[in-house]
């Protein structure tokens, strides 16, 4: 959706409007198109979804990603503060991420409780409670 917005803020620029903004470089990469990658430049890759196979780490892992993406949500808003058009869906984003956090929380206390259960084997490796 940011990538979106900025393509719509974008479209129909002049080339000098483009490199006053300081998106002379962007503009000769990839044209006014949405192209995933950070403030910095940096392009988005798969790197970036960590996973171990272990439901506890990927959850404490998804929560972080949540408050990352929340906080950068809140900085976009703090540097777009005159315009509503952009305030609007930057405000339900960032309020999204922290239901998403919420929701990632729930789940965690989920899987921890179901793991802290005992369970007694019998002989024949069923679990009984």
């Amino acid at each position: 959706m940011v990538g979106t917005i900025v393509h719509q803020l974008t479209d129909g620029a002049s080339i000098e409007e483009i490199e006053k903004a300081g998106l002379g470089a962007y503009y000769t990469d990839h044209g006014v198109d949405v192209y995933p990658q950070s403030a910095a430049g940096v392009p988005f890759t798969a790197a970036y979804i960590a996973c171990k196979g272990d439901p506890i780490a990927n959850l404490q892992e998804d929560l972080a990603a949540e408050q990352k993406a929340r906080a950068t949500y809140e900085k976009l808003i703090d540097l777009c503060r005159d315009n509503p058009d952009v305030l609007d869906p930057l405000r339900y984003l960032r309020e999204r991420e922290v239901v998403h956090f919420q929701r990632f929380g729930e789940a965690l206390r989920g899987v921890q409780d179901k793991l802290a259960e005992k369970k007694f084997y019998m002989n024949d490796m069923k679990p009984c409670d």
